[in-house]
């Protein structure tokens, strides 16, 4: 029978209810315990050396403690399941990519079977559903001890109430895991380790955007893969715009006529292989259809969707056949992203074209409407369509700055024009998502890391209820300059430090005093990205993605 940690209560993790567990630790565990959750600077990283002051996790758990032993993991580590969920496939799955992570170096080690100290993770997943929607709950804990016949715990155990708090915890568990060079064996410094962590925003997001340049699906799941490893949650796919419209539509079939060519297109079945593959990392896909601008890509292959020849964007609208289309588009895309959250875009429309098309003048005038109108018009009917088919809108902030008395309660605010959105939407009761260009727009190449880590999605917004309506935040990876050559290059180790502020509490990771220990992590992590093949950045060049300056360490870049 395994031990079971107390059951997690998500709306209340208070240390002191797994102080009888951490008692019995200290009480059978030879080190003493050491509080760890204040960092402090070191000179020069090491590989989770047993003598750093610096926990070298990222994101930072919002509560740990951790010791003075070094513990040897058996390269034959197996897994043990409990509970209704603790045999899930997407936990096994997620085993043996980290097992793959954590076991990459083969060396003839000096220790038989016998002597390793670490030979089991045990996961204990107390519910079965794995339904993945927004404010899942990803909290786990994590406990690392020496199996020595005295612990009543021994080895490793996680223990999450849902499969994508243990994905969490194994995330936590492999960087926890360090190859050493001179005994050739994986080993676990500064055990034993008791982590309770849950995440701070439910919402933490990466767009990418598939229109601007067209990214493979393998390098797509590359990414996915990528942000699992810094604990975001959200692919936002921008997926269409007005330089191409790669997406198979079935009911409108002649829409990818609007690719770049005909090698640059995503099936409907692309696009299932892609939310499958980020479902498994515990990762939603929100895809984005941006209305009524940035849709000139539409009328390649449906030219009645053009105002005129010299006027293609925004969408006509005064005909039905737009909305027939754009309701046809949303049906069949409910079908491939099950996400609650649908993006409708809504920005940078331009609509002058619309009062100098006769046709669209006419109807404008017939209805006694001015272009702000058939924006206005535009944007709600969108919306009335995406709720009929279960989604919960989200369009980006210009039509709340623009008519937010006219907006569907439902509507998710998206801030990127710059700070103090949030606060405003929040106060009229409306949700949020945090993307100031100014600080989290991955292509302003002159943003350093320092930028993004110091950024506050809850800046100005002091009442506790308004606070919780900020959903999250999300970094923004459009590409005008990027492709598939340099796109993971642009996203880090940039997008991790705009991770951990979304996922670790402010009193574990506060703004202030915590750029030098903050840096020391970043660069390891950077540095452990690298290591699994992920193309990330030096961390302190003054342009993203640009090449180191000279020879040196990865841990000093």
């Amino acid at each position: 029978m395994s031990t079971r940690f107390p059951n997690i209560n998500p709306n209340s993790l208070h240390f002191s209810h797994f102080f009888f567990t951490i008692f019995s630790i200290c009480l059978y565990l030879t080190p003493i315990i050491t509080n760890s959750r204040t960092i402090r600077t070191i000179t020069s990283p090491s590989h989770l050396s047993d003598d750093s002051s610096t926990t070298y996790l990222w994101p930072l758990p919002s509560e740990f403690t951790s010791g003075n032993e070094t513990l040897t993991v058996n390269p034959y580590l197996s897994i043990s399941g409990s509970g209704n969920g603790g045999n899930s496939v997407i936990v096994r799955d997620a085993f043996a990519r980290y097992k793959s992570i954590i076991f990459k170096h083969v060396g003839r080690s000096k220790f038989s079977d016998l002597d390793y100290d670490v030979g089991k993770v045990n996961v204990i997943v107390h519910s079965s559903d794995e339904e993945l929607q927004l404010g899942v709950d990803e909290s786990y804990t994590l406990l690392i001890a020496k199996s020595n016949g005295l612990s009543i715990i021994g080895e490793v155990t996680i223990e999450a109430n849902t499969v994508y708090g243990a994905l969490r915890g194994l995330e936590t568990f492999s960087q926890l895991c360090g190859f050493d060079y001179g005994t050739k064996t994986v080993q676990i410094y500064k055990a034993p380790w008791f982590i309770k962590d849950k995440p701070r925003f439910a919402f933490r997001g990466l767009l990418l955007d598939t229109s601007r340049h067209y990214y493979p699906i393998e390098i797509i799941k590359q990414i996915i893969e990528s942000m699992s490893y810094a604990k975001l949650n959200v692919l936002h796919w921008h997926i269409i715009d007005e330089q191409s419209f790669p997406l198979e539509v079935p009911a409108y079939p002649k829409l990818w006529k609007g690719a770049y060519t005909k090698w640059e297109r995503y099936t409907v079945e692309d696009a299932s292989e892609i939310v499958n593959f980020a479902k498994m990392r515990g990762i939603n896909v929100m895809a984005e259809i941006d209305v009524p601008g940035h849709a000139e890509s539409w009328g390649t292959g449906y030219p009645d969707l053009w105002p005129s020849s010299s006027c293609r964007e925004p969408l006509d609208v005064s005909k039905n056949f737009t909305f027939e289309v754009l309701s046809g588009i949303l049906q069949d895309m409910r079908d491939i992203f099950p996400f609650e959250l649908f993006h409708l875009g809504g920005d940078e429309v331009n609509t002058d074209c619309w009062k100098y098309t006769p046709h669209v003048k006419q109807w404008l005038q017939e209805r006694n409407m001015t272009e702000k109108d058939a924006y206005q018009y535009f944007v709600i009917k969108g919306q009335e369509i995406a709720i009929s088919k279960n989604w919960t809108p989200v369009n980006w902030e210009e039509t709340f700055n623009t008519f937010a008395e006219k907006l569907n309660p439902k509507t998710v605010v998206h801030n990127w024009l710059g700070p103090g959105v949030c606060p405003k939407a929040v106060a009229q009761g409306f949700k949020c998502i945090y993307s100031n260009q100014g600080v989290w727009y991955l292509d302003h190449l002159d943003v350093q890391w320092d930028g993004f880590y110091d950024a506050e999605p809850l800046e100005g917004i002091t009442d506790s209820t308004e606070q919780k309506l900020v959903i999250g935040g999300e970094v923004c990876m459009w590409s005008e300059t990027a492709d598939p050559s340099n796109v993971q290059q642009t996203i880090w180790p940039r997008a991790a430090a705009a991770a951990e502020r979304l996922w670790t509490s402010k009193e574990a990771a506060p703004i202030s005093n915590t750029s030098e220990t903050a840096l020391t992590r970043l660069q390891y992590f950077r540095c452990l990205l690298t290591r699994r093949g992920v193309q990330a950045s030096p961390v302190t060049n003054f342009y993203a993605r640009s090449p180191p300056s000279g020879p040196g360490s990865c841990y000093d870049q």
